[in-house]
């Protein structure tokens, strides 16, 4: 049996998401603050937290950080469920690692069928492929993907949990272009209506924290991206692109 967390501070309806997910056959605890959302993730290990963004105590989005830093806590499910519903709101919450993103007001079968597909998305590759490297060094750029670390010329550079994703992602797939639409599907891991400028956003950020290292990132002008064959190959890239 999965074990769902709902961390909500409006009783009403946490009240009523529990008990629908109880009767879907979820085991399920409850928080009414960030920071108590956060204790019970570390201490009761649930399969899937449905975390509100406004909360006391810790915001949604402070309590997904924490839980993403948590090694312990690798595989958890977050749903981060807010009345915010602008575009800029649903990007920065997969920025913090959020896996999906439901905004308020939302129907008990929307939210139990968002559920049961983040379920199946993780029980559906009991056969994965095999695993990417857990620590590559490509040019002046060394990753540690087990930490989710990475340097440029021996100096760290800070990623969120969603730019050290699309990094991998390009460099495991290196000298293949990579559509737009491809990425957000499996970097963000979810299909999500936002614009497909929400990948050039990011790949322009990730370009600059990169710094020297940015070239190795290529714009293939009219299709996505791609990571540079080797890093001799690699092409300063234009702002814009």
């Amino acid at each position: 049996m999965f074990k769902i967390l709902v961390v909500e501070d409006e009783r009403d309806i946490q009240d009523v998401v529990a008990y629908n997910l109880q009767q879907a056959g979820y085991e399920v605890l409850t928080a009414g603050r960030g920071d108590e959302g956060l204790r019970l993730a570390k201490s009761q290990r649930p399969d899937l937290v449905l975390l509100d963004v406004m909360l006391p105590g810790l915001s949604g989005k402070e309590v997904c950080q924490e839980i993403r830093r948590d090694p312990a806590l690798a595989g958890m499910i977050i749903i981060m469920v807010s009345a915010k519903g602008e575009e800029i709101d649903r990007v920065i919450g997969f920025e913090v690692g959020a896996d999906d993103y439901v905004p308020k007001p939302f129907s008990m079968r929307e939210l139990l069928l968002r559920v049961q597909s983040a379920f199946r998305r993780t029980t559906a590759r009991p056969t994965p492929a095999p695993p990417a490297e857990v620590t590559f060094e490509f040019g002046v750029l060394r990753v540690d993907v087990a930490a989710h670390r990475a340097w440029v010329q021996g100096r760290e550079i800070e990623l969120t949990a969603l730019e050290f994703k699309l990094l991998v992602t390009l460099h495991d797939r290196k000298n293949r272009v990579q559509r737009r639409d491809t990425l957000l599907s499996d970097v963000w891991g979810v299909s999500m209506d936002v614009t497909t400028r929400t990948v050039d956003t990011h790949v322009k950020r990730l370009r600059e924290k990169l710094g020297d290292a940015g070239v190795y990132v290529e714009t293939v002008r009219g299709v996505g991206y791609r990571f540079s064959d080797t890093p001799e190959s690699a092409v300063p890239q234009s702002e814009e692109g």
